[in-house]
């Protein structure tokens, strides 16, 4: 078994689509353990807030069995893949890391970038595993998560338990 960290967002009608996200999880899945909420502004384009968050779990399917499940989770909360790259989503699954794993080809990239780039993604992250090793840098979440300069992508708590 290996462990899968996934990050979740969304901007439309957010409390529903991420609960129905983790309850698709859980049912492809098991048990999953989640990071708290996150609540972000819309990065690149204007929009309503975005709720993030981190989740992880441990299962022995293929890596690209896990991104066809995501992107039916998705699709079954009517995810348009129309339009431009930063724009409103009822919901976005996003494959972070596959343990120690490093692929970078057309199709897939991991360990995400975005774990580098975005505040959203590597806070619940670091709060999730703050002592695993990012497989490329050999840094752990906590520390990248410290050096990080978040202070253009102001995140905080969100007002709610989804999980």
């Amino acid at each position: 078994m290996t462990a899968v960290y996934l990050s979740l967002g969304s901007n439309i009608d957010r409390e529903h689509h991420i609960r129905g996200a983790i309850t698709a999880l859980r049912h492809h899945y098991g048990p999953l353990t989640c990071s708290p909420v996150y609540e972000s502004e819309a990065v690149g384009f204007s929009g309503d807030n975005f709720y993030n968050l981190v989740v992880t779990f441990n299962s022995s399917a293929a890596v690209a069995t896990i991104v066809q499940t995501l992107r039916q989770i998705e699709d079954a909360h009517l995810r348009s893949r129309q339009g431009p790259r930063f724009s409103s989503r009822t919901l976005d699954i996003d494959l972070l890391l596959y343990g120690d794993l490093i692929i970078n080809d057309a199709e897939i990239v991991i360990p995400r970038p975005e774990i580098l780039t975005s505040a959203f993604v590597l806070k619940p992250l670091a709060d999730l595993a703050p002592t695993m090793l990012h497989p490329q840098l050999g840094i752990n979440f906590a520390n990248l998560s410290l050096q990080f300069n978040a202070a253009n992508q102001p995140i905080w708590l969100a007002d709610c338990t989804l999980n």
